[in-house]
């Protein structure tokens, strides 16, 4: 498999950027299979071309946490350029930025998930480029939890947001460069959009079976195994139970103060959660939700990574551990530059979720319940994707 940095070199590519000024779009995880840096590849394949680079969230070594923490503009010292940060003031590129350059070429690596910020990132610089008549390269990488899965209903247009740019499901099956096709068309941009595909990536492979290397592309994402239960477990930023942020197994691990784990895994033994076993254990957050206090709570253990559907089992953790400790609760706003609605319905996608769950903790729940408030109609989804499509399934 050849991911779109490792084809830089071949006649096609060369040409969509023949005599351009670049800016590049690039983290730490910006990587080649050998393990080197985009920029610096980049600047290898097109002598004396690259202006700038653009970091997205989190900064472009990914030292910064989330939610609001900004990165500063910075150079690159190892080419003496600058790296605009579009995670500031700005979370778009300005005219300043762009009269740099003819083209931005974007190399991210995404972990296949609505909120994660880099696709709005992406869009954010469509929507700039447009408007000032630049061109777009988008240099493909893997969904590391695949292209035939999909989680979580598309977000209603009412709730909009950073974590959420356009309707699309929490867990959308398709890479940056698919989103990015899909993206131009839907939001009717006038933009000169050029792809880079993979060569050789199958729609069914999770980033497990590529024989690469995962570098964490933010400080909460370190392996690609924390990407498969992402998708759920992010709504827990929404809520006061602790994600696990401030430990080394982020996303990985839920809990409290106020949890009784062995209760809790009483009331969730009615419940079908395939492809993971969940464990009682203890941690103590260092940083965020609950830091310093000894949280109880689950471990979520991974047995088969294909049968995991992380949004229903969030969604079923959520829901019982509103019903059995009154001490559960909906965080407040602020939450990505949103001031008014509630964390969790910018992270459902509406607030279909809160509303339920509120109804739940006085009655009997069971799995047939949740599983209405999360129907929606992949069908739907699949057709409206499907002309966008760079990949086949086996």
């Amino acid at each position: 498999m050849k991911i779109g940095l490792e084809r830089l070199s071949e006649p096609s590519v060369q040409r969509l950027m023949d005599s351009q000024k670049i800016g590049l779009l690039c983290n730490q995880a910006s990587v080649d299979k050998s393990l080197c840096f985009a920029a610096n590849l980049v600047n290898q394949a097109f002598p004396g071309q690259l202006k700038c680079l653009f970091s997205p969230q989190h900064g472009i070594w990914g030292e910064q946490q989330a939610n609001m923490l900004e990165t500063d503009h910075c150079r690159y010292e190892a080419l003496g350029i600058p790296v605009y940060s579009l995670y500031s003031e700005t979370r778009r590129p300005t005219r300043d930025m762009l009269e740099q350059v003819d083209c931005i070429v974007v190399d991210l690596q995404d972990v296949g998930t609505r909120v994660y910020t880099f696709i709005w990132t992406m869009l954010e610089i469509m929507r700039a480029c447009a408007e000032s008549n630049k061109a777009v390269v988008v240099l493909d990488r893997p969904n590391p939890i695949g292209g035939t899965e999909f989680e979580g209903a598309p977000l209603d247009s009412g709730y909009l947001s950073f974590v959420g740019g356009a309707s699309i499901p929490m867990r959308h099956g398709l890479t940056m460069a698919e989103l990015a096709q899909l993206l131009k068309f839907e939001s009717e941009l006038k933009l000169n959009l050029q792809v880079v595909p993979m060569d050789k990536w199958n729609r069914n492979d999770y980033f497990s079976s590529t024989g690469r290397n995962w570098i964490w592309p933010s400080p909460n994402m370190p392996s690609s195994t924390t990407t498969l239960l992402y998708p759920g477990q992010v709504l827990l930023e929404g809520t006061n139970l602790s994600e696990g942020r401030g430990t080394t197994r982020p996303f990985e691990l839920i809990g409290a103060p106020f949890i009784n784990a062995m209760r809790w895994l009483d009331e969730l033994a009615e419940f079908s959660s395939p492809g993971v076993q969940l464990l009682p254990t203890r941690f103590q957050p260092t940083f965020d939700k609950w830091k310093g206090q000894s949280c109880q709570g689950l471990d979520i253990q991974i047995l088969d990574a294909k049968q995991v559907r992380s949004f229903e089992l969030t969604t079923i953790l959520i829901a019982t551990a509103a019903k059995l400790f009154p001490q559960f609760a909906w965080l407040d706003p602020p939450y990505e530059y949103e001031f008014r609605k509630p964390p969790i319905d910018i992270l459902f996608g509406d607030n279909r979720l809160r509303k339920a769950i509120s109804k739940f903790r006085d009655s009997k729940i069971n799995q047939s319940q949740l599983l209405e408030v999360l129907r929606w109609d992949d069908v739907a989804w699949r057709n409206r994707i499907q002309p966008h499509l760079l990949y086949q399934s086996e």
